[in-house]
């Protein structure tokens, strides 16, 4: 028996281990040739200190108070070298992946198919290489090189974790790099390269009520959680709140609508900005999202959309003095350059 270790690094690069029945994280990773902060080994230094944001394990008794007080072991801290998972893991590392010697995992893929679905949005999916060697959080997103040049631009994943294909809404930016090649150039079987899992924006373990917003192609990475959530089932009430701008920015309605047929305690409610929208609901997602949905403040929120919205609900939770028990979020910015 093992375990998947999900490392999540400072600079926002992750990278997964297998870790074995009764072995220790640090020497899982050691094997793995991930080199994770260390000195002593022996639960003395405190050097190898991380967060546990997901899982069980037991860290024995073995380990120095100086290392680790008892109130830091309450709150998830862990020392990988005491550490010993008995299920999957999510851990959070202070230090960026460089400093562990590690470089960003790429992937190659083969173009499937590019759907211009409305004017505001294209579905790229991609046939994968090596599906086996892309593991994920649902939520996160990787750094998809523009073919022909040295520029990437950042995407969500829309697909979970796990398919054979690999799929993300892009939102279709006029004279953008990507979205000009994808309009105007791409076909299927071109060749594409992307880098990652990155980000600390994904699917916690679901343990109250689950309300999940959307800005636009802020969509993807909720449908790729709600994917998650449909194969594993959960009683816990899951709410969606999708806004768009213009009637036709809505896409996707087919697919939100099969994921709460499979998911019988999600509910979700679409609505759109604009003035002479014909949509049944108008406006932003704050105007739909009810004390009902919020619960007193025991749910978890999960928000994406462009930085506007994101500013938008935060003022809305102050305003109704209203602090979710957990508020993961995501901002984004259209043809934001990122790194090749």
């Amino acid at each position: 028996m093992s375990f998947r270790i999900a490392l999540n690094f400072e600079d926002g690069a992750t990278r997964f281990i297998d870790c074995n029945d009764g072995e220790k994280v640090l020497d899982a990773a050691y094997r793995q040739k991930v080199n994770l902060p260390m000195d002593c080994s022996d639960g003395v230094c405190g050097t190898c200190k991380c967060h546990c944001e997901q899982g069980s394990y037991d860290l024995g008794d073995e380990y120095v108070e100086d290392a680790l007080t008892e109130d830091e072991a309450e709150e998830g801290m862990v020392l990988t070298c005491q550490m010993v998972p008995s299920s999957d893991c999510v851990i959070q590392v202070p230090v960026p992946s460089s400093a562990c010697k590690l470089k960003p995992a790429e992937h190659e893929a083969a173009v499937a198919s590019v759907e211009l679905v409305s004017d505001s949005t294209i579905i790229l999916t991609l046939d994968l290489d090596a599906p086996e060697a892309l593991t994920f959080l649902p939520g996160q997103y990787v750094n998809l090189t523009v073919p022909g040049t040295s520029e990437s631009r950042a995407y969500s994943f829309s697909s979970k974790p796990g398919a054979e294909q690999a799929s993300f809404l892009i939102r279709n930016v006029p004279d953008g790099l990507m979205s000009s090649w994808l309009g105007e150039q791409a076909k299927g079987g071109d060749r594409m390269r992307f880098v990652g899992p990155n980000g600390s924006f994904f699917l916690r373990n679901v343990d109250r009520p689950v309300v999940m917003l959307a800005g636009g192609t802020g969509l993807a990475p909720l449908l790729s959680m709600l994917e998650v959530l449909a194969d594993q089932g959960t009683e816990q009430p899951i709410h969606l709140i999708y806004g768009v701008t213009h009637d036709g920015d809505l896409v996707e309605i087919e697919r939100i609508e099969a994921l709460a047929a499979r998911i019988p305690s999600m509910t979700w409610a679409s609505c759109v900005a604009a003035e002479n929208s014909t949509h049944p609901l108008k406006g932003y997602v704050t105007h739909h999202l009810t004390d009902a949905h919020l619960n007193a403040g025991d749910c978890d929120v999960y928000l994406c959309g462009p930085p506007p919205m994101v500013e938008a609900v935060r003022l809305f939770f102050k305003e109704k003095g209203v602090e979710p028990a957990h508020f993961h979020y995501e901002k984004f910015a259209a043809s934001e350059p990122v790194p090749a």
